[in-house]
């Protein structure tokens, strides 16, 4: 019966003779008279039409489970659309309709899963979370044509990849830190940052540090630890330098108020670089620090964590156990997490499912279930450990316990049969039990729970290339050998107390003139013993009564562990002494 009227296109459409490729002289579209009951009644079908769609697509989104948006008067904004370009929204019939940071919400015509490649790599692109939604053709159409009204923006840089041979380029002209604020002052803005990841790789920094100051940009490396001053750049290239950050780690650029974390993958040919990029607002500008990571690295194995003598033997013995828990112990920065890894390879086999959970996903390894916490979106670690316990691991790493409610989950897992690693921050390793105590822990659990325990930091090593003799004071002496008294009479008896010598860099091209290249951890380590387990149950605890009684049973100190070292050559008396004291 509608079939013979016409339509709102119909009704202002040029004459025919347009198309028959006569001489035709486009006239003025005939006025559309909004009172005719005829543009009235089109006008009306029209709107039947549409919603009968968004009432087939409503049913079609409860049948698959899916939330469902009508979009035909959403805001969509030019940051949304941004996030899918125009030819990939057509092509796959998805178009994102809302975006901030940590969340990305699309629109799809036919339901897909949250684990399509599609979503997921949307996902790790922006960091952020994927919510799918079934929307309408009409949904669809309306925002397809939202693209033409997308302002052109021009880049604020040619290129904003990092490509491998230019990161080998600026990495062969580099030498030194000395000769890198010459470097800085001969390239152009665009390619200081290549300049500062490849150097930061080729002198093998762990942290790139640039911040605004009063009169100009201070650019610094952590190298084994220690910050070490490299250059300074001039005050005017600051907010087109931090533009280019932002912009390779996908962050806003016109957010300079609030701090942002963003994540780059830049793919080499020998190996994959994460870099972790954190922005925080400062007096005079933003301050970005940015993380190196060597997502695909090979990374420290348990033979070369530094573990020594009987230390490595508990260690060894404890990590072979099917249950119980490993705590290790120590500031930031002191490479828990490096252990943990290294016992994690140790125990990554055939046959066993193991499952981490961090905050956040800092090296990335086969096999093994990593998953990442988000507290924006209420995934904690005492959520996240009760969802993996359901996962059925053999072996659980938690990135920190932090509160009761994890911890409990955590001795509760094992004591039923799961092995725990994890981390607690105390100064010692004798400080994890009061620690564990004083967040709330029953006694009468944590004790059967606990299998070791171990303390650490990290010594810069002494340079290779140009190691000397130190010349050790007097009173450094005494100190040094008080604490060599009071070690275990095995490893006593290898020390000629009377003849101690000590070694330290003097400074050479191959260590950048700082005369320590690379570190090494020294360590403590005590297993839970029956006087141990006495004190933890009868609630009268303090660290000074773990550390006696851990001492008594065979136990080197961090500081003891430290000097054993330094007399084989590894570290200096004043790095031990650093971390130490």
């Amino acid at each position: 019966m509608t079939s013979d009227l016409p339509s709102i296109s119909d009704l202002i459409k040029p004459p025919a003779e347009a198309s028959t490729g006569k001489s035709y002289k486009p006239a003025v579209p005939p006025k559309v008279d909004l009172d005719d009951p005829q543009v009235k009644f089109a006008h009306k079908i029209e709107d039947i039409s549409i919603k009968e769609k968004e009432d087939e697509a409503q049913n079609k989104a409860a049948a698959a489970n899916l939330p469902y948006i009508d979009l035909s008067s959403f805001p969509v904004s030019a940051e949304a659309l941004r996030v899918i370009p125009e030819e990939i929204a057509r092509d796959k019939k998805i178009v994102c309709f809302y975006f901030s940071a940590g969340e990305i919400r699309v629109g799809v015509l036919e339901p897909i899963s949250p684990d399509d490649d599609f979503i997921y790599q949307l996902g790790e692109r922006h960091h952020a979370t994927v919510g799918i939604y079934l929307i309408s053709a009409h949904s669809l159409e309306r925002v397809f044509k939202l693209y033409a009204t997308l302002p052109i923006v021009k880049p604020i840089t040619k290129d904003i990849n990092i490509t491998d041979e230019e990161l080998s380029r600026f990495s062969a002209s580099t030498s030194s830190l000395q000769t890198l604020q010459a470097q800085f002052k001969n390239v152009s803005v665009t390619d200081i940052l290549t300049l500062m990841i490849a150097s930061a790789l080729k002198i093998d920094a762990s942290d790139i540090h640039i911040e605004a100051e009063e009169k100009g940009i201070a650019v610094r490396y952590r190298i084994d630890g220690i910050l070490q001053d490299v250059a300074e750049l001039p005050k005017e290239q600051w907010k087109q330098f931090v533009s280019r950050i932002k912009l390779l780690a996908a962050l806003k650029i016109n957010i300079t108020d609030r701090p942002q974390d963003g994540r780059v993958t830049l793919k080499l040919s020998s190996s994959s670089l994460d870099i972790r990029v954190s922005t925080l607002p400062t007096m005079y500008g933003e301050s970005v620090v940015m993380r190196i990571l060597h997502s695909g690295s090979k990374g420290v194995t348990f033979d070369e964590l530094g573990l020594r003598g009987e230390a490595y033997e508990r260690l060894k013995k404890e990590v072979t156990r099917p249950n119980g828990m490993i705590i290790t112990t120590g500031p930031t920065g002191s490479g828990k997490t490096t252990t943990m890894y290294a016992i994690l390879r140790t125990l990554n086999k055939p046959g066993v499912k193991i499952i981490t959970l961090e905050d956040p996903v800092e090296i990335k390894m086969e096999g093994i279930n990593q998953s990442q916490v988000d507290t924006s979106h209420d995934y904690t670690f005492a959520k996240g450990l009760k969802s993996i316990l359901r996962q059925d691991p053999d072996i659980c790493m938690v990135g920190e316990i932090r509160d009761l409610e994890s911890a409990e989950i955590s001795i509760q897992a094992a004591l039923t049969g799961h092995l725990m690693l994890s981390t607690i921050h105390t100064n010692s390793a004798s400080g994890a039990i009061p620690r564990f105590l004083s967040m709330g822990v029953k006694p009468f659990l944590l004790a059967p729970a606990l299998n070791a325990v171990i303390g650490q930091r990290l010594v810069r090593r002494i340079c290779e290339n140009c190691i000397v003799e130190d010349d050790i004071q007097p009173d450094k002496m005494i100190r040094i050998k008080e604490s060599l008294n009071t070690l275990p009479e095995v490893e006593k008896n290898k020390v000629d107390l009377d003849n101690l010598h000590f070694y330290k860099g003097s400074g050479c091209e191959k260590c950048s003139g700082l005369g320590y290249k690379g570190r090494v951890g020294i360590y403590e380590i005590f297993t839970i013993t029956k006087e141990v387990e006495q004190i933890i149950l009868s609630n009268q605890v303090s660290e000074f009564t773990i550390q006696d009684l851990a001492i008594k049973a065979g136990m080197v100190t961090m500081a003891q562990d430290g000097i054993l070292k330094a007399l084989d050559k590894i570290t200096s008396i004043d790095e031990v002494f650093r971390v130490t004291e």
